[in-house]
């Protein structure tokens, strides 16, 4: 079932969020230097690239959060992400040509002047993904001597997403108890500028060693789509899960993260078809699931996870294509031995494919996500 339309339950939840607050409370500048240290305490302890940069030191009873690494990609480049309830904006730092910083509700814009110097002009695109915000940057500002006006680089779009839940964050304040926030940008070929952040406020407390027992968290999942070889972007949605077995493997813990019944929306809202026959011009989106190994910590004892994720699809002729793959990133938040609470768990997942669409030969695609899950 398509969800774009925005809800006054979401509204209400974002306005409880501050008045012009930063997104990460305390407003500390974040590390986005790749070689800044991520978690010294277990250096190496996660499979694959390794955790964001972000928190040195983080225990399990304090906050965390993590931002994307200057890449190859283009990405990590966003800085200082701030949510403003007075007006429903979003601002964030570091990305030329995006207007002036602050990003309007998407699908509430109407070709109109809406900040000083700077014009949004008529979006249709959803103004809500899979439950979560999404906003977009001006698309023209003027000369500051002249008042000519000059084109700025789009689309810049943001998916905004907090929890439903609060927590009292290491400053003292009443938060959200797991936050994200995606910045990417179609205007660009290859892959434009952007980046990510995502952040638990409060501890963790995860159940002893070899419990015995398994939890499963369930939510969903909204993403942007942006290419190399091709400009412009697309939105997606999905239903997300996340499944720990706390007693087996013995060495480690077992973690599946899965996103299933997927769907994809062009710029403006509109549903792209879907299905295996790219000739056609059909798009696959088959279920994402995540790589399981024995004797890979997928936990640390902060409660971050990490792993990797893949799909395949089967083609018009019975062939099984070998076809995305990516990591996933997460925080696990909140009292997860407790039946009051139950925690819950905040994640970005970045996939890579080859776009197999007919006419899109040499055209790659990274698609940037995120979730919040619930007991």
């Amino acid at each position: 079932m398509t969800r774009l339309l925005a809800t006054a339950a979401l509204l209400a939840l974002l306005s409880g969020c501050g008045d012009g607050q930063p997104f990460f409370d305390d407003g500390t500048p974040l590390p986005t230097d790749p070689t800044s240290p991520t978690d010294p305490t277990d250096p190496g302890d996660v499979i694959g690239p390794g955790l964001p940069p972000g928190t040195v030191n983080p225990r399990p009873n304090r906050d965390i959060r993590r931002v994307e690494a200057r890449n190859d990609a283009m990405g990590g480049y966003a800085e200082r992400y701030t949510y403003n309830a007075a007006n429903d904006t979003f601002s964030v730092d570091n990305l030329a040509f995006d207007g002036f910083n602050v990003y309007q509700r998407s699908g509430q814009a109407d070709s109109q002047t809406v900040f000083e110097g700077s014009t949004v002009g008529g979006s249709v695109g959803p103004g809500t993904l899979g439950g979560y915000a999404v906003y977009e940057a001006a698309i023209q500002v003027n000369d500051f001597l002249t008042d000519e006006p000059i084109d700025q680089i789009t689309p810049y779009r943001a998916i905004y997403g907090v929890s439903t839940n609060t927590a009292e964050n290491d400053a003292g304040n009443r938060v959200p108890r797991t936050a994200f926030a995606i910045v990417r940008t179609g205007g660009y070929v290859p892959y434009g500028f952007g980046g990510f952040i995502y952040e638990r406020n409060g501890g963790v407390t995860l159940p002893p060693d070899q419990f015995r027992g398994q939890a499963r968290w369930n939510g969903e999942y909204a993403g942007m789509r942006v290419f190399d070889g091709a400009g412009g972007m697309e939105f997606t949605r999905a239903d997300a899960e996340v499944r720990i077995d706390f007693y087996d493997f013995n060495r480690n813990e077992g973690v599946r993260v899965n996103l299933t019944n997927r769907e994809a929306f062009d710029e403006s809202g509109r549903p792209i078809a879907l299905g295996n026959d790219t000739e056609a011009g059909e798009l696959p989106l088959p279920n994402i699931r995540s790589v399981i190994a024995e004797g890979v910590p997928y936990i640390t004892a902060n409660g971050e996870i990490q792993g990797g994720i893949f799909s395949s699809y089967v083609d018009v002729d019975g062939n099984r294509v070998d076809y995305e793959q990516g990591v996933y990133y997460g925080i696990i938040a909140g009292d997860v031995t407790s039946g009051a609470d139950g925690g819950e768990i905040v994640g970005i997942l970045v996939i890579n494919s080859d776009d197999p669409r007919a006419g899109r030969d040499g055209v790659t695609v990274q698609e940037t996500g995120g979730f919040i899950v619930y007991r």
